[in-house]
């Protein structure tokens, strides 16, 4: 009888530690071009624990274009490449110096499909990253306007905020020196 109460109150230290982790970013900390309409926020170190706390019950999707993917690496802890906006090969943003970018018409149908392909459904967690928090915001609110409500953005990203000297070593995933990797496997790619 005293290792089933050791083990429940093992477990409940467990997950009261695990929501202590989970959303400590104060959300009206969060820069306005990443909040988002459900006001859950994650650091790239929170996202990591909860990915290995949940393991296959939170769905971690990288929102980034296959070229940032390919060039700049992905976090371990992510399932899958589903971008939220693509690249137009096209077209020239004079003002950002950089090829435009559009919204990807298929990510509400893709990420669909991996919700229910993880055995998941609307309620389930959901963690999205991006390069510095802003598109994974505009992504998390595009899936809470299709009726997902526990959706993450990982405020921070995968490469993070820039410096004053222009570069990004601020903060973010490979700042904080969590796993990454080039090698990225092909069942996590985002393949049209």
């Amino acid at each position: 009888m005293k290792k089933i109460i050791s083990i429940l109150i093992a477990a409940a230290l467990g997950l009261s530690a695990f929501t202590a982790i989970a959303g400590s970013i104060d959300p009206a900390s969060v820069p306005k071009k990443k909040q988002t309409t459900l006001g859950l926020y994650l650091t790239p170190q929170e996202a990591h624990e909860m990915k290995e706390h949940m393991g296959a019950k939170a769905l971690m999707v990288d929102v980034r274009t296959p070229a940032e993917i390919f060039y700049l690496g992905m976090a371990n802890d992510a399932d899958m490449n589903i971008p939220y906006m693509l690249i137009d090969f096209s077209s020239y943003d004079d003002k950002n110096k950089r090829y435009s970018m559009s919204p990807n018409s298929a990510f509400t149908l893709k990420m669909e499909d991996a919700v229910k392909k993880a055995g998941m459904d609307k309620e389930s967690t959901i963690i999205l990253s991006c390069r510095s928090g802003d598109r994974s915001a505009n992504a998390a609110d595009l899936l809470a306007k299709a009726g997902y409500k526990h959706v993450y953005s990982v405020v921070e990203g995968f490469e993070g905020d820039m410096s004053k000297d222009g570069r990004r070593s601020v903060n973010g995933w490979k700042n904080d020196n969590l796993p990454w990797t080039y090698d990225v496997p092909k069942s996590k790619l985002y393949i049209e």
